[in-house]
């Protein structure tokens, strides 16, 4: 038995979860499609590379390289699963500067959609980047219109990580210049920088075949909601609202398999979260690790309040059962708060305004960087943070989506003015957050601070391997 299960177009089976898709839409082209847009690699490490186009013939040929599956060397990772896993995964987005850059059409950039054109920096508003989080406040080259390619590298191992680096690095040293770079890895316990497991909660889309887990401390935590439409994250396709197709870029050459993309460099204030633990504990009576658990939604430990409502203990509930459990159980958020992080940035089947619990669903990547925290040395001063990329068909419906209605803005839970307590950008005044109780009063937190900080940000397309070919080609032409 390899270590992924295959499936065609039609009803399939996937055997570790016990549960069924019933896709019948027509089958992804897997060889053709970035792989990490469906495909979770799990690799220890990651580098991040920024580069502005300065030649845009030598990158043209660069790119037909990066495309060519037959090359040996320094090829795009597409989505087909492996039986054996390699040792490293490349993965290349362009910006509309960089799309520009390349000698683009004007028609055919008029078709993108006006978000992906305006950028991170001129959303920026829009999504709730303000104050502390405002571009004027970001990494000097975020705050330009020089982002041209990202370069998402996975690695195994150190060795291979700058191995391929360099080898990245000497093709492209005619075409572009490196403007930022920064690196991010797998802790062995999985916990990023607040102390919780990540990386348990993802989406399964429709027609895509099972990647098996590595091994057993790198779980596959199944969805139990249905199975998303491919078009959510993969253009040409059925999206998440049915019958509705994502706009894609023309010609097709170009939209058809692509996705978009949000880069997201996201500082965290650990010590500061761990001050407002404190006091709040002080203040209101609660143990601190209820009051992280509630503010996330889970335990440090990765278990979800709504099936561990009083223990944090991983024995209390199976790993295979983290993911198993819904929302729409909870209404008044007595076990796991409607503000907590994990239901707002994924109500599952709660009733939210809009009914769109399920709609608006995103693809999560990315690796913590910086030291590990250290309590007993709390202000290290030490940078420290996520690397995050946040994948979706259409960056408006999902990404922004979730950052301006369901982070920054509490309406949509009946929540009024509240913001996430984790990733929501609170008021100069200080946020708040409330823990209902079985009967009123419901504890109140205040004074809540932002506690991670975007320290830059970048709109990309993330091209199939086809339109990876079609923008080598010297001259582009529109549909």
């Amino acid at each position: 038995m390899s270590e992924y299960e295959t499936c065609t177009a039609g009803t399939h089976h996937i055997a570790r979860t016990g549960t069924y898709s019933t896709y019948a839409g027509p089958p992804l082209d897997l060889d053709d499609i970035q792989g990490v847009v469906l495909r979770s690699y799990k690799m220890a490490l990651l580098r991040t590379l920024v580069w502005r186009i300065d030649n845009a013939e030598r990158a043209q040929e660069c790119l037909r390289s990066l495309s060519d599956v037959n090359a040996g060397s320094l090829t795009v990772q597409n989505a087909v699963a492996w039986e054996t896993k390699p040792e490293y995964c490349l993965n290349i987005g362009l910006s509309a500067d960089g799309l520009r850059a390349l000698g683009v059409a004007d028609g055919s950039m008029q078709s993108f959609p006006m978000e992906f054109l305006a950028g991170a920096r001129g959303r920026a508003e829009f999504v709730g980047d303000s104050g502390v989080n405002d571009p004027s406040n970001w990494i000097a080259a975020f705050n330009s219109n020089q982002i041209h390619i990202l370069i998402w590298l996975n690695a195994r191992s150190q060795d291979v990580l700058d191995s391929i680096s360099t080898a990245l690095r000497d093709q492209w040293s005619s075409a572009v210049t490196e403007i930022f770079s920064r690196d991010g890895y797998l802790p062995e316990d999985h916990r990023a920088h607040f102390g919780f497991v990540d990386g348990i909660s993802q989406p399964r889309v429709d027609g895509v075949p099972v990647q098996r887990s590595d091994s057993a401390t790198s779980p596959e935590f199944a969805d139990p909601l249905d199975f998303v439409p491919p078009g959510a994250f993969v253009l040409g396709f059925e999206s998440g609202h049915p019958g509705h197709y994502y706009p894609k870029p023309s010609p097709d050459a170009l939209g058809n398999n692509g996705s978009f993309a949000a880069l997201r460099i996201l500082e965290q204030d650990c010590a500061g979260f761990e001050d407002f633990l404190k006091q709040s504990a002080e203040t209101t009576g609660l143990d601190p690790e209820l009051i992280a658990a509630k503010l996330i939604g889970r335990w440090r430990s990765g278990v979800p309040l709504s099936l561990a409502p009083d223990s944090g203990s991983q024995a209390s509930v199976p790993i295979h059962q983290w993911n198993q459990f819904d929302h729409e159980d909870d209404p008044r958020g007595v076990r796991c708060p409607m503000g907590s992080h994990i239901r707002r940035t994924n109500p599952r089947r709660a009733d939210v305004a809009g009914g769109g619990g399920e709609t608006h669903r995103i693809m999560r990547r990315g690796l913590p960087y910086g030291a590990p925290f250290n309590a007993a040395s709390p202000r290290d001063g030490i940078e420290r943070g996520l690397l995050g990329l946040f994948i979706c068909g259409n960056l408006r419906d999902q990404f922004e989506f979730l950052m301006k209605d369901w982070i920054n803005d509490g309406d949509f839970a009946g929540l009024g003015q509240d913001r996430d307590p984790m990733t929501g950008n609170q008021p100069d005044s200080g946020g708040r957050f409330k823990i209902p109780g079985e009967t009123k009063p419901h504890t109140i937190l205040r004074n809540m601070k932002t506690f991670i900080t975007t320290k830059g940000g970048a709109y990309f397309l993330l091209p199939s391997l086809t339109a990876l070919r079609y923008l080598s080609r010297s001259q582009h032409t529109t549909a």
